[in-house]
């Protein structure tokens, strides 16, 4: 398994333009929110409903494994970069009838891809999970990294 430090300086090889990485930075936030969302709609087996927990749950359980492998650090930073959409989706769905929520989350999902491949459009490199998938969950790493003084350049 690839190292945090390999993984984001692969995920930096096709993001090295400002333009794309300024999309990046609001459009990969908007993906995961978005995302979840959607996937939070999906109609649960009444055990998950009776502890409150959806399907979008389970893809933030299977992220925050992922990230706990590759450094302490980045899983608890990201279990605070995913908890408040997690908030913010149950508030959303919970307001709106499933199919408003269903129309919003997927316009916000949609119109953010399309800003994402505009930006790699821009930088004239292909995105990197068409390489390999795992760089959808190395993304939101690569935004928060220059958080940090080491990663300040990525």
């Amino acid at each position: 398994m690839r190292t945090l430090d390999q993984w984001l300086a692969l995920y930096g090889e096709s993001h090295q333009n400002s333009t794309n990485k300024n999309i990046h930075r609001v459009c990969v936030p908007l993906i995961m929110m978005s995302l979840l969302g959607l996937v939070a709609l999906i109609p649960t087996p009444m055990m998950m409903t009776e502890y409150r927990i959806d399907f979008s749950h389970l893809i933030v359980l299977g992220a925050l494994i992922f990230y706990f492998l590759l450094s302490r650090t980045f899983f608890a930073l990201m279990i605070g970069v995913v908890a408040p959409m997690l908030v913010i989706n149950q508030m959303v769905n919970s307001s709106l009838d499933t199919q408003a929520a269903t129309i919003i989350w997927a316009a916000v999902f949609i119109l953010a891809w399309i800003g994402q491949f505009v930006g790699h459009k821009i930088e004239g490199k292909k995105p990197s999970f068409l390489e390999d998938l795992a760089f959808l969950l190395i993304g939101p790493l690569w935004i928060v990294a220059p958080l940090f003084p080491r990663y300040r350049n990525v």
